[in-house]
């Protein structure tokens, strides 16, 4: 509780259960030999990485501060989890600036604008699909993550001969 709560420590209760379930924490938090008061750390209950992440999420999601930096903020998550989380992140990026910096290009993929940086300056700036369409940096970096056996939007897997 208070971890999350670190991101606003006015917040109720209520407050932090609704961001732990927002950022897909709430079923792992309830879990725990004490809940949300379990104790976590060095020498209490260790969590998973993904488990970490939830949980910085879920102090992000409850602070809602007009800029959000994202570091790798899905990297450490599976599939399902992920995208539960970029759900998640969409309603919590709305209105603000986000620097997100990813290795993963899946989690860029439904951001408004996207910039690449390349040797200290600005190499591509766009859309996902723009920049896709533009077969630079980014577009090569996209065909290298879905092993180009995806289609651009992601819609349907492209047949291979």
């Amino acid at each position: 509780m208070e971890n999350i709560r670190y991101g606003r420590p006015g917040a109720n209760q209520a407050e932090v259960i609704d961001a732990a379930r927002r950022a897909d924490a709430h079923d792992f938090i309830a879990n725990l030999p004490e809940g949300y008061d379990t104790l976590v750390g060095e020498r209490q209950m260790k969590l998973s990485g993904g488990q970490r992440q939830r949980i910085a999420f879920a102090r992000a999601l409850l602070k809602d501060a007009r800029i959000l930096v994202l570091d790798e903020a899905t990297s450490a998550l599976e599939s399902e989890s992920e995208a539960l989380i970029q759900d998640a992140m969409v309603e919590a990026m709305a209105g603000k600036t986000v620097i997100a910096i990813v290795h993963r290009l899946s989690t860029l993929a439904r951001m408004d604008r996207i910039v690449i940086l390349e040797h200290g300056g600005v190499a591509e700036d766009g859309a996902h699909a723009d920049l896709v369409g533009r077969g630079g940096v980014y577009a090569l970096m996209w065909h290298r993550e879905v092993g180009g056996f995806l289609r651009e939007d992601g819609a349907q897997p492209i047949a291979m001969t």
